[in-house]
This record gives C-alpha cells, sequence and structure tokens, in this order.
C-alpha cells in the first residue's frame, strides 16, 4: 500500500513536466525519490526544451553556486580584468637605500604565490633598491575579511577548502610541509621559513617498501600555546619519493612576509626589519604594481577545481567594485544579486551566502541555473565552455567520465555536499548540438544523485 501511495505522489508530481521516457525509466529503476530531484535540459541558445522536472524548486546548490559568482564578475568586471598589489615607500630612497619602509597595498588577488615572488624582487633592484632600513609594511584592508584562517565549516578546520578570504593572499593560504627520507632520515622542512607555526617531528623511517601504513605520515595538528602545531609521526619508507602536507595553518599575511624576506635575501638586498599591519600613509610614494592573470583565467581556476577560497575573493572583490571598499560578504551578495537580476537571471529563489557553496544556507533553483547557462553562452561562447570542468580531461570531473562516451563531451560544474550531489553546464550529442543541461539532486544517498547524472549525461551524448 505504501509503495502504491508512493508511485501516485511520483505521478501527480511530474504532471505538467517533460520528462523523456528514459529519464522516467532512471528515476524509477534506481528508486529516486521525485522530491530529491530537479532538473532541465534543452537545446543550447533557446532550443527545444528536452527535459523539465521541478526546475522551479529551491535546492542547495553546493559549489554549482559559484557559476553565479563567476558569471556576476565577468559581467562586472570584464573578462580581462587583473587583479592589481602595488607596492609604495615612504621615506627617501637613494644611493640604493631605501632610508624607510616597504609598502605592499593588496587588494585580494588569490592566485599571488611564491613564483610571483623573484620577478617582484628582481624589479625592485632594477627600480634601484639595494637596502631596506625600515619595515615591510602591509595594508589588508580593502577586504574587512577578520582574522579568521579557517571558516570552520566541518571538523577539518585545517583543510585547504576551509581556507578564509584576506586581501593579503598568498599560496592559497596553505603552509607546506616536506618531507624527505630518502637519506634514512626524515628530514622535514617548511616551504616557507614561516616562524608562525610549529612542526614536532616524530617520524621513524624503515627500509620497507613504501605501501599501505609506510607510504604517507600521521599528521596531528592542534594549537599549544596558541601556536599551530603540526605533530609529525608514524613510520615512512625511505623508498618514497617527497612528501608534501598542506594546511592551513598560519595568516596568509605572514607566510608571505617570511617568504617576501627570504627573496629579498636571495637577490642580495639587505633588510633587518619586522611586519607591520598598517594602512597606507597619505604621504607614501607608488613604486610599482603587480598584476595578476586575467579574470577569465582565474574563473576558470575556480570552477575546474572548485575552488572555495578563490571563489570568495572573486564575490568579495564583486562587492567591493560595486559598493566600494571595504569589501564585504553583505557586499557580495547584494551585488551579485543585483548584476543577475539585471539580466534576468537571479530573483527572490536564489539566496547567496558567501559565494562558494561551502555553506546550508545557499539555495537556487535549476531554472536559475539554467537561465545563467544560456546567457553566459550567449556573451562567452568558448570562453566560458573553457572555464568549466572538461568530462575525462579536468578539473573536478577529470577522472569521472574518463573511459565513458560523456568523455569530451561535457562542461560542467559540479556541487557536492554531504546531502547534496549536483552538475550543470553543457552536453554535447551526437548531431554535435550543444544541450544545456542542469540536474540537482538533493538527498543523503548520494550515490543516486551521481548515478541519475551519469546517466543522464550518457543519454544526451548517445541520442539524437
Amino acid at each position: 500500500m505504501r509503495l502504491l501511495l508512493g508511485w501516485l505522489l511520483l505521478g501527480s508530481l511530474w504532471l505538467g513536466a517533460t520528462l523523456p521516457a528514459e529519464i522516467d525509466a532512471f528515476l524509477k529503476k534506481d528508486k529516486i525519490s521525485p522530491s530529491q530531484v530537479s532538473l532541465i535540459i534543452s537545446q543550447t541558445r533557446g532550443g527545444r526544451e528536452l527535459a523539465s522536472f521541478q526546475a522551479d524548486r529551491s535546492r542547495r546548490p553546493a559549489s554549482v553556486i559559484k557559476l553565479m559568482t563567476t558569471y556576476a564578475a565577468l559581467l562586472s568586471l570584464g573578462k580581462d580584468f587583473r587583479w592589481p598589489t602595488r607596492f609604495y615607500i615612504q621615506g627617501r630612497l637613494a644611493g640604493g637605500v631605501l632610508d624607510g619602509d616597504l609598502i605592499v597595498k593588496a587588494y585580494g588577488d588569490p592566485t599571488l604565490s611564491g613564483k610571483d615572488l623573484p620577478g617582484i624582487v628582481s624589479r625592485l633592484k632594477r627600480l634601484g633598491i639595494r637596502k631596506i632600513t625600515g619595515n615591510i609594511v602591509v595594508d589588508r584592508s580593502f577586504f574587512a575579511a577578520g582574522d579568521r584562517i579557517s571558516s570552520g565549516f566541518d571538523n577539518h578546520p585545517y583543510s585547504e577548502y576551509n581556507a578564509m578570504p584576506d586581501a593579503m593572499m598568498f599560496n592559497d593560504h596553505l603552509c607546506k610541509i616536506r618531507i624527505d627520507t630518502r637519506s634514512g632520515k626524515a628530514v622535514v622542512g617548511k616551504g616557507v621559513p614561516d616562524r608562525s607555526y610549529r612542526i614536532v617531528n616524530n617520524l621513524k623511517v624503515t627500509s620497507r617498501p613504501c605501501r599501505s601504513r609506510y607510504s604517507w605520515p600521521l599528521v596531528k595538528i592542534r594549537k599549544v600555546g596558541g601556536v599551530p602545531t603540526v605533530f609529525l609521526s608514524g613510520t615512512l619508507s625511505r623508498h618514497c619519493s617527497p612528501r608534501v602536507i598542506q594546511n592551513v595553518l598560519s595568516h596568509s599575511y605572514s607566510t608571505l612576509y617570511y617568504a617576501f624576506v627570504a627573496e629579498l635575501h636571495r637577490q642580495g638586498i639587505e633588510y633587518g626589519g619586522r611586519l607591520k599591519l598598517a594602512k597606507l600613509p597619505p604621504d607614501a610614494r607608488p613604486l610599482m604594481t603587480h598584476y595578476s592573470e586575467p579574470l577569465i583565467k582565474i574563473v576558470a581556476k575556480t570552477l575546474k577545481k572548485s575552488n572555495n577560497l578563490y571563489a570568495r575573493h572573486i564575490f568579495l572583490l564583486v562587492g567591493a567594485k560595486r559598493f566600494g571598499p571595504p569589501a564585504t560578504v553583505e557586499k557580495g551578495r547584494k551585488a551579485v544579486k543585483e548584476i543577475l537580476a539585471e539580466r534576468g537571471i537571479a530573483g527572490s529563489e536564489t539566496i547567496l551566502d558567501n559565494g562558494s557553496g561551502l555553506s546550508r544556507k545557499t539555495r537556487t533553483t535549476a531554472r536559475a541555473l539554467h537561465s545563467l547557462l544560456e546567457d553566459a553562452y550567449r556573451r562567452y561562447g568558448w570562453d566560458w565552455l573553457g572555464a568549466l570542468s572538461i568530462a575525462g580531461v579536468d578539473g573536478t570531473i577529470r577522472k569521472r567520465y574518463r573511459y565513458t562516451p560523456v568523455r569530451k563531451h561535457a562542461w560542467m560544474k559540479t556541487g557536492t555536499l554531504k546531502d547534496a550531489k549536483n552538475i550543470a553546464g553543457y552536453v554535447k550529442g551526437r548531431s554535435g548540438k550543444l544541450y544545456t543541461t542542469v540536474i540537482l539532486y538533493n538527498g543523503p544517498e548520494r550515490w543516486k544523485g551521481k548515478l541519475l547524472e551519469d546517466q543522464i549525461l550518457e543519454w544526451i551524448v548517445k541520442t539524437k
């Protein structure tokens, strides 16, 4: 009797929906409750609709919401926008000596890394600096982001995806620790000589093969006297290649400072000052500017790898550009909603939180995402498609579709939470035509959502 009532409910929910027999069969075969699924599939650029089911029902989009964050940024700033990081001096520069401070004014470039420092320091030398008698001052006031380094979203606060934004971002907010056992001893070193965290090395080394419990160290992190401390233990094989662990342990401006000082010394610039956090003084004089890659490339890194930190930075930047600094989450929410609403994309059905999808508050509908994908393709075409993960090739679906007909036939953004498994993007059918596809599954059995998505994408690829 209960099963009969279930299928009667299923039938009533499907009334008025456009649902091909094949998708109907997938749902029934896998016993997926209709209350857990929303989807909409149509030929891209306003073509005919293949399927629509509960497309206006509010769902948790998880990381699929990054589509809204990044598209709003492209609309607002343009695909060629580049993040600046500006350098100033305060004091007198003569005879190679800066008798004063070097000031870094940060604007939230999420991609600034150790790879950029040799070029930056080399430019300082070409501008005549051989010695700095003052301090290095960092102005991170463009973001009103606070001092938390982790979002604390789950029980893994030091994990990469929990990193919080900062106007002075560096190395993705990660501290890297390298472990090399090839000499027969466990040689442990920091990627950057950052003194704001500690390492306790209790590792042992064995000559056993680099497999199973001998292939990776045991890592525990806790604060000791208020200082993040990484405890390394276990037994690691001497036959293992060097291992690198990376966690959110320190403020990004601290990591930047220590890496910057090390590079100054490496290139022969004398410096013996300290780090200061302060706003740019009114009498500071501009020296040089470092620029990030174009925004469209950063959008691609954000979407393909589902980078939460990059998404948060883009979200904050959009808010600051529309409503003025300092950037806040509230400004980001308002700005993204307004920008998308101007294109008829996001209305009251969309609730934004932090722009990354690492949130249980964020809500939107399959139809809103479908409208965005249609609009983005009309405006940016393959520049936009290329920013999405290519099935079986790169990003979050690099392995997922590697050995299926979907490989190289889908450009998608995925989103996963404890109770959500979603996918949205474009799929190429046998005819060569593109189909804008949004599938949202919100339920406890995520494997069912993944199975449904995989079956539908393969059906689109194979069918005429």
